[in-house]
């Protein structure tokens, strides 16, 4: 099998990597050996081992009967989206690391090549090394998945983590983030939560059948965490984390991301530093949760290759995936139930006559005074914490 990577980076290089390393494993598990001939990138690499193999017009790669495999680790939705919209029409099969390219034009692409008896595979596209696509597609299927949770985001909670174990401020972990390379030199996609957002996206479509649109998500990143939080957490013995949710409500999804006060008890409270973790309910199932390196050249690059092997053995035939372009409507998250965790300078009396009995933290910060709600949802939330002086607030999982 002849195959061509687009895009020859971190995740690029790191296929092209463990499909050196490990040829004669990979050989025996897809049938046949995989050969890299062309790498497509901008750059020229004198030197690189795979020198030769670099060309800078995708159209070589698409005119080349030979490529049946192409792997696109360019990122971003253009021009990844017409490069690899171009090889399944060509008649090759496509696998990406991709999460903005699958959460915006996955139910196409994956349209496309059922259409032509091919296979647009995206595992690495969510968890990085963390296998929870392909179960989700395969192991899972007799399940009605009820619900996802996860940390689905390194960068942030390789943050979180020394907040909460140093006392450390946003602005100076960030610093530490972005001179160790888990944060980008523009970090919003992480901070703001926009990255697990495409992700819990992704799952969700792949759950219920149909397109759920990113932009639809409530969606709050960890940027307004502060020290005296994780102060308060420490004391409720509670962690906070980054969590990006979706839930079956009726024949809808309540989907959210946003940062959480979790208990101990919280199958998710102990993932800590750049590694990620999913956990999914199913009805039949019960509990489950996958946990590993979410991101990193060789775990993402790894899963890639996995794609790569389970196209080799099914070539001309196509893997069902259910995800049409029907739009799923979300519930609002305004509907939403929650417990909120709130940090307000007013008197106790003004706060037991906003949120009657509440249950409080006292003794962490000067000046103030935390509390916990009773589950409310939403909209009530917003209406009853305009009549306190709120700090901030965190909701409670």
């Amino acid at each position: 099998m002849k195959i061509a990577v687009m895009g020859y980076g971190t995740i690029g290089s790191g296929v092209v990597e463990v499909l050196e390393v490990n040829k004669d494993l990979i050989a025996e598990r897809a049938g046949e050996p995989v050969e890299v001939k062309y790498i497509l990138d901008l750059r020229d690499f004198p030197g690189d081992p795979y020198e030769k193999c670099i060309v800078h017009d995708y159209q070589t790669i698409v005119n080349d009967p030979e490529i049946g495999i192409v792997v696109e680790a360019m990122g971003g939705v253009e021009p990844a989206y017409t490069f690899v919209k171009a090889m399944l029409l060509a008649g090759k099969q496509v696998t990406t690391s991709n999460k903005n390219l699958v959460a915006e034009k996955g139910a196409e692409l994956i349209a496309i090549a059922r259409e032509r008896n091919l296979n647009f595979m995206f595992g690495a596209s969510v968890g990085g090394g963390i296998p929870i696509i392909r179960p989700l597609n395969t192991c899972l299927t007799a399940d009605e998945i009820e619900e996802i949770t996860g940390i689905l985001n390194g960068t942030t909670n390789y943050m979180l983590t020394r907040m909460a174990n140093e006392g450390v401020s946003f602005e100076d972990v960030l610093k530490d983030a972005q001179a160790k390379g888990y944060a980008e030199a523009d970090p919003t996609a992480d901070v703001e939560g926009i990255d697990p957002c495409r992700k819990i996206a992704i799952l969700t479509s792949l759950v219920c059948g149909k397109q759920v649109n990113y932009e639809d998500i409530y969606t709050e990143g960890i940027t307004k965490i502060t020290s005296e939080d994780f102060a308060y957490a420490n004391k409720m013995k509670r962690s906070i984390k980054l969590l990006a949710s979706s839930k079956q409500a009726g024949d809808k999804y309540a989907c959210m991301v946003a940062p959480f006060m979790l208990a101990k008890s919280h199958p998710l409270c102990n993932v800590n530093d750049v590694f990620n973790s999913v956990f999914v309910r199913g009805n039949m199932l019960g509990d489950a949760m996958f946990y590993g390196s979410g991101a990193g050249k060789l775990p993402t690059a790894s899963a890639v290759v996995a794609d790569i092997v389970d196209m080799v053995k099914h070539n001309n035939i196509n893997v069902f995936i259910d995800w049409s372009p029907e739009k799923m409507e979300l519930v609002d998250y305004k509907e939403n139930v929650n417990s909120f965790f709130v940090r307000t300078t007013s008197e106790k009396a003004e706060v037991e006559a906003a949120f009657g009995a509440v249950e409080y933290v006292e003794g962490v910060v000067e000046g103030e005074i935390g509390f916990v709600t009773n589950a409310m949802t939403e909209a009530d939330f917003a209406e009853k914490v305009e009549k306190v002086q709120c700090i901030s607030r965190i909701r409670l999982a």
